[in-house]
């Protein structure tokens, strides 16, 4: 349904007073928003995008923000099923898109975290799981109501939330007559295509990996998944470059000090107790010596983010706790300034604390409601706080660069250490404090989502109050199948393993073994303390993107370096034209997120099938010996190409 106009107001771009900006669809105009088909649109989509997250982030520990993905196919099946359903309006988008996007933040919490209970010897089960997910999710959404007015209002002009903006684009785009759901669809298609011809036919290796000549043990590897290179492209060259540079640091300098080191050592190098160094592959001086620096630097990158971030922390958590104290009269609002009402957001607050305390499934490791009153306490506390803080974050670098594990990290010392000091120092308190940690990662993570859908809504003129409540039905129906997926990969693969590394929950294992069990080599870890340290302050870079290449494979981090060596030929080949340049870095994210999202729904029905034990094994493993290098490489250069191909832009051409 096309109001008749072209664009975003020009002031959705300039810093002006947000009460003089007047929205795509003015507040007093009326239009269909809040139906059952833009519901159940967002909950299809947001389960199909959450378990994809979830499994890119087990996989590469990264997530993508899905806001601008879903809202090209939001609209392109609205226009597909338009006979069925009859017209859409933009507003009924808006709410498919806000619905589905909630599911990429869920997913972020939960693999951040849970899986480290499973490398401890505990199963949490499907309901906790669940119910972690939900809880988490709910605080996230109900906390950011009375933030609204601050982040999304009075910051307009400030706080450019990228995605929020580019999602409002792409709706008034497709209002006035245009959109390129082509692109993600395809990148889709071959995402889904590529890694079924990898994974089921077998047809080629999934790493390739190359010795370096004269450097002991030194070896430089590439991961041929389509979702990398997807991922390298969406963030960029600078920061792909900067990853990389931290896993070549891994990998061609740091293992063949320690190869040259332990090279004649007749006892094994802590914390290793087996083998000698001089006997190890260079996979296992990873696995066992720079996980702990890769750790360390990650944490480290974590708290230097946190602590710039303070003066903004507190702002926010002031300005939260004044705003939860108001009382509004919805009534006397504007239909765009109409939030759900603070006693609502209360109640459904007192109601997950409640829940957590009374009914022992989440904090199942007591019997005490007194301890599980306190765990909900740290829960209701943390989440409150990084919530402020995800959320004008995101306004700042968008969600796919939200320092979440930083926020984690810092949940997992402070609750760890409460629960040591309420006597819980074995399992019992490892488990506590994850519990903790994945309720509040939970939280942080939907709140950089839901703040890009307000800004969304603000710009294009929703209802804030129906956005809140889709966020909430998007976090209901999609966490059950996140934490369904989860637990299908992880039996599938074993968490830790080369298909499923869970680098960040192995990350958040360590953090809280050193808190509570003392077993951290804290030499390793301090110098991976010390890189970050000196990468943030000396050469003056981002070191958190650093330590995440230090912490990861250096074959996770090759395609993603080629992804953003990709968008850069791009943009240098189209500098003289700024709108020619728009369009084809806009159309290579499309593709990009739909090679993502094909190559993690393909890792899931992949998973359910090695369950099952039906998965078909058509050729075997190495089937074609060294030529397995050379065909990954073809297959892999026909995908760059595709990608190349996907962003070019004919005469005429509209975004």
């Amino acid at each position: 349904m096309s109001t008749g106009k072209r664009g975003l107001p020009r002031e959705a771009y300039e810093k002006i007073p947000a009460e003089n900006y007047r929205p795509y669809v003015p507040a007093e105009e009326t239009m269909t928003e809040f139906t059952f088909k833009s519901l159940f649109y967002g909950s299809i989509f947001g389960i199909l995008f959450g378990m994809a997250n979830a499994y890119l982030g087990l996989m590469a520990g990264l997530t993508i923000s899905t806001a601008i993905p879903l809202a090209v196919i939001t609209v392109a099946v609205a226009k597909l099923f338009e006979k069925v359903w009859g017209r859409t309006s933009i507003l009924e988008n808006n709410i498919t898109k806000t619905t589905g996007s909630a599911s990429s933040s869920l997913a972020s919490g939960i693999i951040f975290t849970i899986p480290a209970l499973f490398l401890w010897g505990h199963d949490p089960g499907l309901v906790k799981i669940t119910l972690i997910a939900l809880a988490g999710g709910l605080l996230g959404v109900l906390f950011m109501v009375p933030l609204r007015k601050f982040l999304i209002w009075n910051e307009h002009g400030n706080l450019p939330y990228p995605e929020g903006l580019g999602s409002a684009e792409v709706l008034v785009a497709a209002d006035a007559g245009g959109t390129h759901a082509k692109n993600v669809f395809t990148g889709l298609g071959i995402g889904l295509l590529y890694t079924s011809i990898m994974d089921i036919i077998n047809l080629w290796t999934r790493e390739i990996w190359v010795k370096i000549p004269f450097v002991k043990k030194a070896t430089i590897g590439m991961n041929t998944r389509p979702s990398l290179v997807g991922v390298g492209y969406i963030l960029g060259f600078r920061i792909a470059l900067i990853m990389v540079s931290g896993g070549l640091l891994s990998w061609l300098v740091i293992i063949p000090v320690i190869a040259y080191y332990g090279e004649n050592l007749m006892v094994p190098l802590y914390p290793e107790t087996q083998h000698l160094i001089k006997d190890m592959t260079p996979e296992e001086i990873w696995t066992r010596y720079i996980r702990y620096i890769g750790a360390g630097a990650v944490a480290t990158a974590g708290f230097i983010t946190l602590i710039r971030s303070i003066p903004m922390m507190i702002a926010s958590f002031k300005l939260g706790v004044r705003n939860i104290r108001k009382k509004v009269n919805l009534s006397d609002t504007l239909r765009t300034d109409r939030d759900l009402s603070m006693r609502t957001v209360l109640i459904g607050i007192v109601a997950v604390a409640l829940v957590l305390t009374f009914i022992p499934t989440v904090f199942n490791f007591t019997d005490s409601i007194v301890v599980r009153f306190i765990a909900a306490l740290c829960v209701a506390l943390f989440a409150f706080f990084f919530t402020t803080v995800s959320a004008r974050i995101v306004g700042l670098v968008g969600v796919t660069s939200n320092p979440t594990s930083g926020m984690i990290i810092a949940t997992l010392i402070f609750t760890s250490l409460i629960f040591l000091l309420l006597g819980f120092r074995g399992l019992e308190g490892k488990i506590a404090a994850i519990t903790v940690g994945a309720i509040v990662g939970c939280a942080a993570s939907i709140a950089g989502d839901t703040s890009q859908d307000l800004k969304t809504g603000f710009l294009i003129g929703a209802t804030p109050r129906y956005q809140q409540i889709s966020e909430i039905v998007g976090v209901v129906t999609t966490c059950f199948f996140v934490a369904g997926s989860v637990l299908i990969l992880g039996e599938a693969y074993g968490f830790g393993s080369r298909e499923l590394p869970a680098p960040q929950a192995n990350m958040m294992k360590m953090v809280v073994d050193g808190v509570i069990g003392a077993s951290i080599p804290w030499t390793l870890v301090l110098i991976g303390a010390g890189i970050s340290i000196f990468v943030h302050f000396v050469l003056r870079l981002p070191s958190l993107a650093f330590a995440v290449g230090v912490y990861l494979p250096v074959s996770t981090m090759v395609p993603i370096f080629i992804g953003g060596a990709i968008r850069k030929i791009i943009e240098k080949k189209s500098m003289g034209d700024k709108e020619l340049l728009a369009k084809r870095r806009e159309k290579g994210i499309l593709f990009g997120s739909g090679l993502v999202g094909g190559d993690g729904l393909m890792g899931v029905i992949v998973g359910l099938l090695v369950i099952l034990k039906v998965r078909p094994k058509v050729l075997p493993d190495n089937w074609a010996g060294d030529f397995n290098i050379l065909i990954g490489l073809i297959f892999f250069s026909i995908l760059a190409y595709f990608l190349i191909n996907s962003t070019r832009v004919k005469r005429g051409e509209e975004l």
